[in-house]
């Protein structure tokens, strides 16, 4: 295909932006999900190139600098187009630029922005009357500047299908992970996941934590096998007193090494694993009805599950079914399983 890195390649085609005073982290974060070469993901994987809107030798932070191949011609044969953390919330950008994006807009293309780079799509005007997320410092700057755009701080990303949006840098990872998840489902999600030795999904907002949380060595030796037996049981009721005495503490005591282990309170870290164990099996039991999940994962009704599901992941469970369920017979899949194509 035409303009591409990886002429062996067939998949969507990402294009990220180089610019100069390029976020290299973020740029990073792009070519490492999306770029690198992944052969056990077959010939319908990524194809990635490097897009400079400006001409000639591009500084980047960190003291490096960047010779790019492509231009903006390049965004014309995009799928998913991928702007980096902006040089600057009130810098200008080029209109060129503006008039490319628009375009790729009207095509129907996938534009995504990570941390600041926030700022180049409410400039092309892509966010205007849509939900937007970005780094915690530059949301009052984006709100101010943009009052049309729904600025949230609160989550680690939004997905407003062909408008994507991520908050803090390490957000960009989060991002990019989902939408490897929307293209090829969750084993191919899980599987970057892992070479990147982060977790597939994270909750809450940019004061985020990892899913499983890493017990703390003293603690976990004590609360470890209790944790196991929690979630086991997680169709169960767990009170709070029940869960203390079987831990042979005080309700008052077990609440605290229970937060110092896990760095959540005891229904914080149930409500977790409920919604973990509700997500698994939306993507994978497809044959499995809404309400047998919501039962089995802990919420006991479906009208239960949904309101968490909307509250934590605003996203509906029949919703996230139709994102993330990994489809059993789609024609044209690549060799390694996973669909053709962009979601």
């Amino acid at each position: 295909m035409p303009n591409s890195d990886n002429p062996n390649l067939h998949g969507p085609h990402v294009v990220t932006l180089v610019y100069d005073g390029l976020c290299t982290f973020e740029f990073g974060v792009a070519y490492e999900i999306f770029g690198l070469p992944r052969p056990e993901m077959g010939e319908n994987w990524y194809r990635f190139s490097a897009c400079a809107i400006e001409e000639g030798l591009l500084r980047a932070a960190g003291g490096l600098t960047a010779q790019v191949d492509h231009g903006l011609e390049v965004i014309a044969d995009a799928d998913l187009i991928v702007v980096p953390g902006w040089r600057g919330i009130g810098t200008p950008v080029p209109a060129p630029l503006i008039a490319q994006l628009q375009a790729a807009s009207r095509r129907g293309v996938r534009v995504m922005s990570l941390c600041s780079g926030v700022a180049v799509l409410a400039a092309a005007g892509l966010l205007a009357g849509r939900k937007a997320t970005t780094h915690w410092r530059y949301v009052d700057s984006i709100a101010a500047r943009y009052p049309d755009i729904s600025v949230d701080a609160d989550v680690l990303y939004v997905d407003e299908d062909k408008v994507l949006t991520a908050a803090g840098s390490a957000a960009a990872i989060d991002l990019c992970l989902h939408v490897v998840r929307r293209d090829f489902g969750p084993d191919a999600a899980n599987s970057v996941a892992r070479r990147l030795v982060v977790p597939p999904h994270r909750e809450g907002g940019q004061a985020q934590y990892i899913e499983t949380p890493v017990l703390r060595q003293r603690e976990g030796a004590r609360l470890g096998p209790l944790l196991e037996w929690m979630r086991e049981r997680l169709q169960e009721d767990q009170p709070i007193s029940a869960l203390a005495a079987r831990a042979d503490m005080s309700v008052r005591t077990f609440q605290r090494r229970f937060e110092a282990t896990t760095g959540m309170a005891p229904g914080e870290w149930l409500l977790s694993e409920r919604l973990r164990r509700a997500r698994d099996l939306l993507e994978k039991q497809t044959a499995i009805s809404l309400d047998d999940v919501a039962v089995a994962s802990g919420f006991g009704s479906l009208a239960t599950m949904r309101h968490h599901f909307r509250e934590r992941l605003a996203v509906s469970p029949s919703d996230y079914r139709k994102r993330f369920a990994v489809l059993k017979a789609v024609p044209g899949k690549a060799r390694s399983g996973f669909p053709s194509g962009t979601a």
